[in-house]
This record gives structure tokens, C-alpha cells and sequence, in this order.
């Protein structure tokens, strides 16, 4: 049967071309649930397996076997707008000026003992017995390596795998308002299955390990809070509780995490409070997927936000010489749509 008679199967993680003629009921490894995008995770509702890199996410095989479909899912419904009548009150509070004399920004660190959750002890424990059994060599490229340039896909078979062409996105993943595309690509969409089917821009040769360079591991972060506490939370896993840290004076938060499976990765945040914290109150508790951090506010009322603007900050010379501010607040996407 020639080319032109096979159809493009649409069942997701799949994006496979078929003859219908050989079609049978175990041809289509695929995902039958949704994808989902939830606290800097990413997987599929149909698998128990989470993620944090996209392309390891992009690269996981179908959980189920059927056969292949031509049919395109349904795409997901869009948000409906809702009108707010013009009557609604919205009760603004003001916020009220510390009572509290606010100490020096350069005031002592205290070193926080942490509670560890017996969860991140297990995992500890296991990655121990992996790392003991793995095989040593650096230049050793397990088989079935998944590519790490995105859009890529190709397992490592062999040397003879390194001779074939790489071809993958340039840019990175964005996810705006419905949309889906990559950076370095025009095409958009509204449908996962055809974003993960896109094929590459740009060839290349493949990418079977990360480059080295810098260490720092990108972790995201937030925080909420009551009348008497700030609540801040690092989403992290595989961190040493060991080896990372967690310090406080009244006006400070410094949060330095030690991962030693991603080649030794660290995690930095160092901010200046916009409230005063009561330290002896305050709690650390380490498990296995975030940090939490359960500061106590030295005297009750809201935070109109979690920290001093950079703008604001006294610039000490400890601060200058020890800390990369540049690279301590939450990355966010942002993509001008117009300009694509």
C-alpha cells in the first residue's frame, strides 16, 4: 500500500501515521486521559507519574494500547467571560504601619531545624540504592535515553543513533491563555495532541545528556498567608534535607537547597521580608515534593506582599558580594502575543 494511503492517528502521546489495513487492537500506545499542568507538575490524568522537565514529560509513553484513530479529540472548552455588574462594593483594607521599630537587614541569621517528613527519608533511602547499583561511568549513555532537545523524541539505540539527524524546537514550550506553542515557532494551537505532534524547526545533532554550566535549579515558589502567619512553599523534589538550609532574622529568609542527583544543583532565595517575624514561633518542614516555611508575624495584620521590591533594598555590601539577586524571584512566562 503506498504512503499516501495511511492516515495521522490523534490519539494522544501517539502521532503515529498507520495503514488501516494492518490496524489491530494493540497498534496505538497512547494516553486516553487529559494532560494536566499543575504546581510547576506536569503528566497525564490516566498515569500516576508526575513531572517537572517538559521534555521528559513530552517523551512519556502511552499507558494503554488500542487501536489507531484518525479522529481528532474533542479540544478543550474555553473559558467564559463574566460580566461583573458595575453595583458590585469591593471592600478595600487599608494597610496599617508596623508598630514595631524594624531591625537591621544585616542582623544575625538563625539556622532553623526542620521537621523531615518520613516520605522524603524513604526517597532518600531509594535513590541511595540506585545511585549504589547505577553504573559509574560519566560518558555511559543508558540505553533508551530519551533526547533532550525538545520536540525531539529519539531514543539512544546504539552509537549508530548519534549518526541520524535531530530535528527539535529551539525555543521552549509556552502555554498562554488557551494557546500552545513553541518560542521559536509561528504555529499555535489549541490542541495538545497537535502541539506534541508539531514537528521540530531546526536540525541538529541530538542531546543525550544536559549541558554543563551552571547549577542552579529553577523550583518554583509561592506563599500565602492568615492574620498570624506567612506561609512560604519551594516545590522541590530530590533535594538532600541534609544539606539544604533554611535561616531567619526578623526581616529575612534565605533558603539554600542542595540537589545531588542533578549534578549537584542548588536552589538560592534570599529576600527581605516586608513584615517582621517572631523566629522562636516560626517553622521549617521539609517533604518529599516542597519546602515549607510557616512564618510567625511578630504582631497580627496583612502584608500587602511578601517582600521588599529589590528597588527598595538597603544595599549592603554583604549582599552584594554573596547573593545573586538577580536570579532569587520566580520565573514567569511572559509572551506578547502581537509580536508573533
Amino acid at each position: 500500500m503506498s504512503s499516501d494511503s495511511t492516515l495521522q492517528c490523534y490519539n494522544r502521546g501517539c502521532g503515529q501515521k498507520y495503514d488501516p489495513a494492518t490496524n489491530k487492537d494493540d497498534s496505538c500506545r497512547h494516553h486516553p486521559g487529559e494532560p494536566f499542568f499543575h504546581d510547576a507538575y506536569k503528566g497525564w490524568t490516566c498515569c500516576n507519574k508526575k513531572y517537572t522537565d517538559f521534555t521528559e514529560f513530552l517523551n512519556t509513553k502511552g499507558c494503554s494500547l488500542s487501536k489507531h484513530s484518525n479522529v481528532k479529540p474533542p479540544e478543550p472548552e474555553k473559558p467564559v467571560d463574566v460580566d461583573i455588574p458595575d453595583t458590585e462594593v469591593i471592600e478595600v483594607k487599608p494597610v496599617v504601619k508596623s508598630a514595631l521599630e524594624r531591625p537591621s537587614l544585616d542582623s544575625a541569621l538563625v539556622l532553623m531545624k526542620p521537621q523531615i517528613a518520613p516520605s522524603l527519608l524513604n526517597s532518600i533511602n531509594s535513590a541511595s540504592v540506585t545511585t549504589e547499583n547505577a553504573n559509574t561511568d560519566p560518558n555511559a549513555i543508558p540505553l533508551g535515553t530519551i533526547c533532550k532537545n525538545g520536540g525531539c523524541g529519539e531514543e539512544y539505540k546504539g552509537p549508530t543513533t548519534n549518526d541520524t539527524t535531530c530535528i527539535h524546537h529551539s525555543g521552549v514550550p509556552i502555554f498562554h491563555e488557551g494557546l500552545k506553542f513553541w518560542s521559536c515557532c509561528q504555529k499555535r494551537t489549541t490542541d495538545f495532541n497537535a502541539f506534541l505532534n508539531q514537528v521540530g524547526c531546526v536540525q541538529g545533532v541530538h542531546l543525550w545528556k544536559k549541558e554543563e554550566g551552571d547549577k542552579s535549579v529553577d523550583c518554583r515558589w509561592d506563599f500565602h498567608q492568615t492574620g498570624t502567619h506567612v506561609v512560604v512553599s519551594v516545590y522541590a523534589k530530590q533535594y538532600c534535607p541534609y544539606k539544604s538550609t533554611v535561616k531567619l532574622n526578623p526581616i529575612r529568609l534565605v533558603i539554600n537547597l542542595f540537589f545531588p542527583q542533578q549534578d549537584n544543583g542548588f536552589f538560592n532565595l534570599d529576600i527581605e521580608l516586608r513584615g517582621i517575624i517572631n523566629i522562636k514561633a516560626s517553622q521549617v518542614s521539609m517533604f518529599g515534593t516542597k519546602v515549607e516555611i510557616k512564618l510567625k508575624k511578630a504582631e497580627p495584620g496583612n502584608w500587602s506582599r511578601l517582600e521588599v521590591p529589590k528597588t527598595n533594598k538597603q544595599k549592603t555590601n554583604n549582599t552584594i558580594k554573596n547573593q545573586l539577586v538577580d536570579n532569587i524571584t520566580p520565573k514567569v512566562e511572559a509572551v506578547d502575543l502581537d509580536d508573533l
